[in-house]
């Protein structure tokens, strides 16, 4: 079946390549040292400075070339640590019912909290770092992704091709990794898609507040929690970061919609 791609789709997929390009290959793209000081500060945007330089002197587009790869890092990492514990918890709740209640109850209770108080309290009780971001952020998003199994699996578990695989023997574990997860495919990787975006967006307002991402270590949120206090003199500096996680975030959230469309049957007659 053809689909007509819409440009929102191929400006967010060329946006999220040269973003992902940046990240990749950090060391062969920045031109200098991010962690360098080496030119004049607050120096205004120009050939030699392509994002001009921060309040100490340092390159801002190496800097920013340098925050694509931990945001990239830091969101990756952090959904898929939240996916895994999610289709964990969620698969044991749907099919062992004597945990049911227990498992779900959990997954309620910190879905509750606001996400970015949460992720405060746990970065803020850990030691500051990307490892301690990747897990405040995945415990965070986890519940997400254990109700959205939870759901889904309690459905399939009824179906016909279940109901005799169970009959011929099938144990818990080759059942639901085998015949229920595959299943879960399609709405699991939409979801991950789009929590990408908003995980890049709560690691740079832990980074901003200073329980994330610590100085001198390039992040977009340590970026713009510099740069805010140079709005006047030097608006680059929070500006050019700030751009990036908006492109990010909206070019992951019309990725994931795309998807959407393309991975569930009941749209696939919508024009993409």
């Amino acid at each position: 079946m053809k689909f007509r791609l819409r440009p929102s789709l191929w400006l967010s997929t060329l946006a999220l390549a040269v973003l992902g390009v940046f990240a990749l290959f950090e060391n062969w793209i920045t031109p200098y040292d991010p962690l360098a000081v080496e030119f004049l500060p607050l120096d205004p945007p120009g050939w030699k400075n392509l994002f001009g330089t921060d309040n100490l002197g340092r390159d801002v587009f190496s800097r920013f070339v340098a925050g694509a790869r931990i945001s990239f890092v830091v969101g990756l990492t952090s959904v898929f640590f939240a996916a895994l514990l999610g289709i964990l918890a969620g698969l044991t709740a749907a099919y062992f019912k004597k945990v049911q209640a227990l498992f779900m109850r959990v997954m309620d209770a910190i879905w509750a909290f606001p996400m970015l108080l949460l992720a405060m309290a746990l970065a803020a009780s850990l030691q500051p770092g990307i490892m301690t971001v990747i897990i405040s952020i995945a415990l965070v998003y986890s519940p997400l992704f254990a109700r959205l199994v939870f759901a889904q699996a309690l459905s399939l578990l009824e179906r016909e091709f279940i109901l005799a695989a169970q009959a011929f023997g099938c144990k818990p574990a080759r059942l639901l990794f085998t015949h229920v997860l595959p299943n879960l495919a399609a709405p699991i990787i939409v979801q991950a898609t789009l929590t990408v975006g908003t995980a890049i967006v709560l690691e740079s307002s832990l980074s901003f507040l200073g329980v994330g991402i610590q100085p001198p270590t390039p992040s977009w949120g340590v970026m713009i929690q510099t740069g805010y206090k140079w709005l006047e003199q030097a608006p680059w500096m929070s500006i050019l970061p700030g751009m990036g996680i908006y492109l990010t975030v909206v070019s992951f959230s019309v990725l994931g919609d795309w998807l959407r469309i393309i991975l569930d049957p009941k749209q696939l007659t919508r024009k993409v």
